[in-house]
């Protein structure tokens, strides 16, 4: 079988998840041609990413000329569809956050790709986020292409979706994805109950480089490691206002920011702001090799987001073995319990400040046990390879359909 993937942009930083997806249905014997929206902004540093890059198709790289003729050709080509499809566009454009102008641009990119899917034999298109990307999938289907699915992550479908059309998007996919089961039940709200058959639960994976089980010795160095976007949902400036506190009782405490973002100044306002500048180290961005390398020289995952969906971040320190210190939000829980790491508050200062300094006092020896069990769960849950087979299976049983 023949899959087209869409993403808004791939390969990015922060999609490993999907990168991992793509190469596990190729090993299970998938043809997966990669597409994407747009081409990313940010240097691509890992060198996966960038074989992966050589791999995909960029829709808005054709230029004006060429996405003009491609959308005469599908006029010409199939006129009734057409005028379907445009209509379809201006109800979604209408009243959305993007707007119509907005709209028009997706339905360009749609005309786009359907021509490129009528000449490779594409049996179905895949998106991940219900968002740009899937609004290309519905659109491209609707001027007579492939049928589509997609996979929802969170937060961002679920704070807004009547501006991005989900119910629509929803009703039209040959079946929706969610990464956790409380991502199932945000989907089910935004449909009607004939619909909620086809929506399915396929977690991110991890590949057999985490999943080996090997894991070295946790530190004694006082030092906890945050990992991700420099942003406001990610809670990178409560976290510095906790750490604070833990500086005052423990003044030899470490604290890496791994990541880069679009609150990086605030970060490093904060951080001179709150004296614990000899405390906190910020990487910027960084290859998985140093991710990983970072998550097993710190004692502790700390990671205080305000929203999420279920972050692959989690995944990838329970499986080197180090437990995770985070918020009980969204699909956390379903991972995450103090088996294998600490959950508190989203927003509290005092509970993540005794958390960590918790952190620091425990033993290696019970460090170590959490992490054994993140171990566990992980291997369970997440693997790249059984998510991968859960997902093929729902593109042969709709496909056939």
């Amino acid at each position: 079988m023949k899959v087209a993937y869409l993403v808004n942009y791939y390969p990015k930083v922060s999609h490993t998840f999907i990168r991992r997806e793509i190469l596990a249905l190729e090993a299970l014997g998938y043809e997966v041609e990669r597409y994407a929206v747009r081409r990313v902004e940010e240097a691509l540093v890992d060198e996966a990413d960038q074989r992966e890059l050589e791999k995909t198709r960029i829709i808005i790289d054709i230029g004006a000329v060429p996405a003009v003729l491609a959308t005469l050709r599908v006029l010409l080509a199939s006129p009734g569809r057409f005028i379907d499809a445009f209509a379809l566009m201006v109800r979604m454009g209408i009243g959305s956050e993007r707007g119509l102008p907005r709209h028009v641009a997706y339905f360009v990119e749609a005309c786009i790709l359907r021509g490129w899917l009528q000449t490779s034999g594409v049996h179905h298109i895949h998106s991940h986020f219900g968002t740009n990307a899937t609004a290309v999938a519905m659109l491209t289907h609707a001027l007579g292409g492939p049928g589509f699915s997609f996979t929802t992550h969170g937060p961002e479908e679920f704070d807004k979706p009547l501006q991005i059309s989900l119910r629509e998007k929803l009703e039209s996919s040959r079946f929706a994805v969610a990464i956790s089961s409380f991502g199932r039940s945000q989907l089910m709200r935004h449909c009607e109950y004939p619909h909620w058959a086809k929506v399915h639960v396929v977690r991110c994976g991890l590949d057999e480089s985490f999943l080996a089980g090997s894991s070295t010795p946790v530190t004694d160095r006082p030092r906890l490691v945050n990992v991700g976007r420099l942003s406001g949902q990610k809670g990178q400036l409560l976290l510095l206002e906790a750490f604070a506190g833990v500086v005052a009782q423990r003044p030899d405490a470490e604290l890496v920011l791994v990541g880069d973002g679009e609150m990086r100044k605030e970060v490093e306002q904060a951080i001179e702001r709150l004296g614990i500048a000899k405390n906190v180290r910020i990487t910027g961005w960084a290859k998985n090799s140093q991710v990983r390398e970072e998550l097993e020289q710190a004692r502790c995952l700390v990671l205080p987001s305000f929203a999420e969906g279920l972050p692959v971040v989690i995944m990838e320190a329970l499986a080197l073995g180090r437990p995770v210190l985070t918020t009980y939000v969204a699909g956390i829980p379903e991972l995450v319990s103090r088996e294998c790491g600490w959950l508190v508050p989203a927003g509290a200062v005092p509970p993540l400040t005794a958390a960590m300094l918790e952190v620091l006092d425990a033993s290696p020896a019970e460090l170590t046990k959490l992490g054994a069990e993140g171990q566990k769960r992980v291997r369970e849950m997440h693997s790249a390879v059984t998510e991968a087979t859960r997902l093929g299976e729902l593109f042969k049983q709709y496909v056939a359909r």
